[in-house]
């Protein structure tokens, strides 16, 4: 990776290195990300060179308080180590933005919209975890609780490479709260995630296929919520897609967000595309897009939720609705990596 480095900066070097201004700054993005890998090996390295020679003097001469330090040092170096690895299998092409991310109850009603409001609750202490700015594009509030659907910005380095890894359809099985019988629900929620794009990336969209509606905030998403009709949703005509945002402060903010947002949605669909035409070309039985059941989440008559790609499953809930998903992301990571180089 240093020899990268290298090659890079001796292209940076050259005098007509900015006649191309945007490849330019994709040069240098795609640099400063390698050199924050090979800092943070080295980071690890000192932290592996410390707790050696920390064992050595605990070897030497036993000390109690010594020994709790180099508890506390080892857990914190294997948490980094883990971070690591999690990092090195970021290697899509949008891996490295900011993320959208879009949450649907299914059919079912109040409980449907419960769900989407507890998921909600996940991916936002998840985001916390790591301190991640999470903005509230659009609200829109469930009939009697919860939400009908809701978009979050999540913004941090490596946002969309974890993420991704959510999209597709959330299962939970529990008693509901909202049924005076105590039976036992199942309801569904589809979580799709987008990678936050630049203007790099050529989506082109004609103004006269766009209807575009205005209406005031109705939740979450702004300060201002049901003062000003500043809240924007845009319709794409000729797709169906629609995007809205009520999190700005002005109509116009808002509706450069809708219109990034379905850039984001038109660029990931040309994707979709060109993957289904290629999977049809070598043969592959490929599923396409974000449909399929990904994960479940069972609360009664025990506790445990299970990734049904990668057959990863724990049965803490309540640490995994606290935001615990790194080992979902983790596994899923490594899954991916099996599925493109099998044995």
């Amino acid at each position: 990776m240093n020899e990268s480095i290298s090659v890079n900066e001796g292209q940076m070097a050259q005098p007509d290195f900015w006649d191309d201004a945007q490849a330019a700054q994709l040069l240098i993005d795609e640099t400063n990300e390698m050199k924050k890998k090979v800092d943070e090996f080295q980071r690890l390295v000192t932290q592996v060179e410390d707790l050696m020679v920390a064992l050595e003097l605990l070897q030497e001469e036993p000390d109690a308080e010594m020994q709790a330090e180099f508890e506390t040092d080892f857990a914190t170096a294997q948490a980094a180590l883990r971070q690591y690895r999690l990092n090195l299998l970021l290697n899509q092409k949008y891996d490295h933005n900011n993320a959208l991310l879009e949450i649907h109850p299914g059919a079912g009603g109040t409980e449907s919209q419960d769900w989407g409001d507890m998921l909600l609750r996940m991916y936002t202490r998840w985001a916390e975890q790591h301190d991640f700015k999470v903005t509230v594009l659009d609200y829109q509030p469930g009939d009697v609780a919860g939400l009908s659907s809701v978009t979050l910005a999540i913004a941090g380095r490596n946002a969309y490479g974890y993420l991704r890894s959510e999209k597709g359809v959330h299962r939970l099985v529990r008693i509901s709260p909202f049924d005076s019988a105590g039976r036992r629900h199942t309801s569904f929620a589809s979580v799709d995630v987008l990678p936050e794009l630049d203007d790099s990336v050529d989506i082109d969209i004609n103004p006269a296929e766009l209807k575009v509606d205005v209406y005031r905030a109705s939740g979450a998403g702004g300060q201002h919520v049901n003062k000003t009709s500043s809240a924007v949703r845009i319709t794409h005509i000729p797709t169906g897609i629609v995007t809205q945002s009520q999190a700005q402060r002005s109509q116009l903010q808002n509706r450069q967000t809708a219109l990034a947002m379905l850039r984001a949605k038109l660029y990931e669909r040309a994707e979709e595309k060109k993957a289904q035409e290629k999977a049809a070309l070598e043969g592959d039985q490929m599923e396409i897009g974000w449909g399929s059941q990904i994960r479940s989440y069972v609360f009664h008559p025990y506790t445990m939720v299970k990734d049904h790609r990668t057959n990863y499953e724990t049965g803490n809930g309540q640490a995994v609705m606290d935001g615990d998903l790194d080992p979902f992301i983790d596994a899923f990571l490594q899954w991916q990596l099996s599925q493109k180089n099998p044995d």
